[in-house]
């Protein structure tokens, strides 16, 4: 039989700590960029980092063309803005296309950092995903706790039908030994020809 959900719960909440802590989930190195697109999708932004460009004719990078390259980034509070300058990480898998978080706003842009949400801090991050992580272990439980409930009820009515049926089926029998106990007296007895 399955464990309680309680107990079940308690045992994924220390995997979810152990997951959260896991040096994948760390972020690492630095990048500066500028907010190309923010307030179109929530959590998320749009921004523009520079790097150089491979000249295939003289085959090397070429120190004076620098090349734009943009890339979605993970915002949780919805906190900087377009025009921002902000320095973002890597390692932080938000969704398929946001593989970078926000670390904190270098140079705002419009209104000032105090009357924005803070930039989360990567322990604030960790806890943050580690009580989704819980939540959703929760629910996960709940429904697996509830799917063994129904499946131990329709055990229980196919036992129940399964009983009924033999039940029939053994008075059916006893009826049809019965009757024919009755045929082979009256054969004895001579009363059929």
């Amino acid at each position: 039989m399955a464990a309680p959900a309680s107990t079940a719960v308690k045992s994924l909440a220390a995997n979810v700590l152990a997951h959260a802590s896991n040096t994948g989930r760390q972020i690492m190195g630095s990048k500066t960029a500028v907010v190309v697109s923010a307030g179109k999708m929530d959590k998320t932004v749009k921004v523009r980092l520079w790097g150089q460009r491979w000249e295939k004719h003289v085959q090397k990078v070429q120190q004076n063309f620098q090349v734009p390259s943009y890339m979605l980034v993970h915002d949780p509070n919805n906190s900087v803005r377009q025009g921002d300058v902000i320095n973002i990480s890597s390692g932080w898998r938000a969704a398929q296309h946001v593989r970078h978080v926000v670390r904190h706003i270098i140079a705002p842009y419009g209104p000032p950092i105090d009357e924005r949400p803070p930039v989360l801090s990567q322990e604030e991050l960790l806890e943050k995903y580690a009580a989704k992580r819980e939540a959703k272990l929760e629910r996960r439980a709940a429904r697996h706790a509830e799917r063994h409930a129904i499946r131990d009820q329709e055990k229980a009515l196919r036992a129940e039908k399964r009983a009924r049926w033999e039940a029939a089926e053994r008075e059916r029998l006893e009826r049809r030994e019965k009757k024919l106990a009755e045929i082979e007296s009256k054969v004895r007895e001579g009363e059929v020809d």
